[in-house]
């Protein structure tokens, strides 16, 4: 019975399986992160601090990773899926399957913190929900500058996390290069997002990816906060939707000309890069 039951459950599209992969992958990365996010706001300080939401996100983006790697290549950022669709590393045809179960994953995320912490949110907030102000609640789910933030200065720091970012992962994965440890990739690209998030979180919120910002956007417009969450800070919600594509490919670019271009792997070499020859006898 069991086995009946997993034959008709089992999907053979690759295209589909690699949709639920992106989705449960960026569910629980989107979890993790805004769960942390909301405690520490709904908390006023007494259940964590910033350091608290960049350990949610670098937990979430590890265990997102190890759900999701060995099934699409767990990009969990359309930033990340568009690079690779215009550098031909992905087909794409395969581009909506991904872009809808990140979606799908993060906003589906947004609605599951929405409910876990709505007791706490309509105690904060005394049923008001609001994008700025004392009591702003939006700021859990979506990314806001800073208010001494212009448009241009949050799009840099955006564009210049995500170069990172990409730089970081490129670094992780490079076989001609120091490459990580097999087994340890996902982990070391949880403490890089850690990383970007101690180091370049303060002015906006480090987003680095659309898929994180722009479906928790859409459903805190649909929950209560309205359109206002669209119009904050001089129309920001398009910047981290640009900003990390265009850092993203930026990343690629400098890899490739400071690294990747000029590491061609030696032929014909007994031993390692920069080791003398040693013989023994």
């Amino acid at each position: 019975m069991l086995e009946k039951i997993q034959k008709v459950l089992t999907i053979h599209s690759g295209a589909f399986r690699e949709l639920l992969a992106e989705a449960l992958g960026m569910f629980i990365l989107m979890v993790f992160g805004l769960s942390s996010v909301a405690q520490v706001v709904l908390g006023r300080g007494d259940f964590g601090q910033h350091l608290s939401i960049n350990l949610g996100f670098g937990i979430g983006v590890t265990l997102g990773i190890h759900a999701a790697g060995g099934i699409s290549g767990a990009h969990l950022n359309a930033a990340i899926t568009l690079t690779h669709c215009l550098l031909g590393n992905l087909p794409w045809r395969k581009l909506p399957a991904y872009l809808i179960g990140q979606f799908l994953g993060s906003f589906t995320a947004a609605a599951t913190v929405f409910g876990l912490y709505y007791d706490a949110l309509y105690d904060y907030t005394k049923g008001n929900f609001t994008v700025t102000g004392p009591n702003a609640t939006a700021s859990i789910f979506s990314t806001y500058p800073a208010p001494y933030v212009s448009l241009l200065g949050g799009f840099f720091t955006e564009f210049t996390a995500t170069v990172m970012l990409l730089l970081g992962i490129l670094i992780i994965h490079d076989e001609k290069n120091n490459e990580a440890l097999k087994g340890t990739q996902a982990l070391l690209t949880g403490i890089l997002v850690l990383g970007i998030g101690v180091g370049m979180g303060m002015n906006t919120g480090y987003a680095i990816n659309p898929s994180r910002d722009l479906p928790p956007r859409i459903f805190t417009a649909i929950a209560g906060w309205g359109m206002d969450v669209f119009t904050a800070g001089h129309y920001w919600w398009w910047i981290p939707v640009t900003a990390p594509v265009l850092g993203s490919l930026a990343g690629v670019l400098i890899h490739k000309l400071f690294i990747d271009l000029h590491n061609q792997p030696v032929l014909d070499s007994g031993n390692d890069k920069g080791q003398p020859e040693v013989q023994t006898s």
